[in-house]
């Protein structure tokens, strides 16, 4: 498992760093975010968004569990803050769009990570004091 590390001292740092891994993003890949209300998820997704080529306003999709923004390659952005069990997930049929044609974004997928393939990006956003984040990204070596 590859691990990378930063440590973001302002939301604009931490939408960069989403940025970045927008810009390299493919067709299939699952970014996992875990951390706790406040670290900084939806400002990485917001980054990711953005770096894929999506100008529209991205939001945490808390009530609705997903949201879809169409570009060259499709956005799905979920949020499972919502979701208590596993068993919650059985017939929202997430799979689909996880294993489709689009980069999926996962807020709280901690929640989800029995039905998730290994292939993933697992990001944990946590302070490490005032208005510092660390961001640490592990992925299976290509």
């Amino acid at each position: 498992m590859k691990q990378v590390h930063y440590t973001t001292s302002s939301q604009e740092e931490t939408f960069a760093v989403g940025y970045e891994l927008g810009k390299k993003a493919k067709k299939g890949d699952i970014f996992c975010l875990i951390g706790d209300l406040g670290t900084g998820k939806t400002i990485l997704a917001k980054g990711i968004a953005k770096g894929l080529g999506i100008n529209e306003e991205i939001t945490s999709p808390t009530f609705t569990l997903l949201e879809v923004y169409e570009a060259a390659i499709p956005l799905y952005h979920f949020d499972l803050y919502r979701i208590s069990d596993d068993s919650e997930l059985e017939n929202l049929f997430f799979e689909e769009y996880w294993y489709g044609d689009g980069v999926s974004v996962i807020e709280w997928a901690e929640r989800a990570m029995k039905r998730l393939s290994n292939d993933i990006f697992i990001i944990r956003l946590s302070y490490t004091g005032k208005n510092r984040r660390k961001i640490t990204i592990e992925h299976p070596d290509p």
